[in-house]
């Protein structure tokens, strides 16, 4: 899967992405950190703090932490 969306079901942002991904026809594959504890670790191993920091994208290599509209569909045009 190129695009992932970490993140938490009862997260407004999460949902926000989830929303965003679907309305454009993109696949993405949603990884609950909240419900599955292998998600959250791959998701501690973005960041050098180890901090589980969502909603997070990665498109690729590429990882936004919260991006806005703008630079999500920037690096959705650029990369897929």
């Amino acid at each position: 899967m190129t695009i992932k969306l970490y993140g938490a079901e009862k997260c407004h942002k999460t949902q926000y992405y989830k929303q965003f991904l679907k309305t454009r026809n993109l696949n993405y594959a949603f990884l609950d950190v909240a419900q599955n504890e292998y998600f959250a670790e791959e998701l501690r191993n973005l960041y050098e703090n180890k901090k589980l920091n969502f909603p997070t994208i990665t498109i690729k290599t590429k990882k936004l932490r919260n991006p806005s509209d703008r630079d999500l569909q920037k690096w959705i045009y650029k990369l897929l």
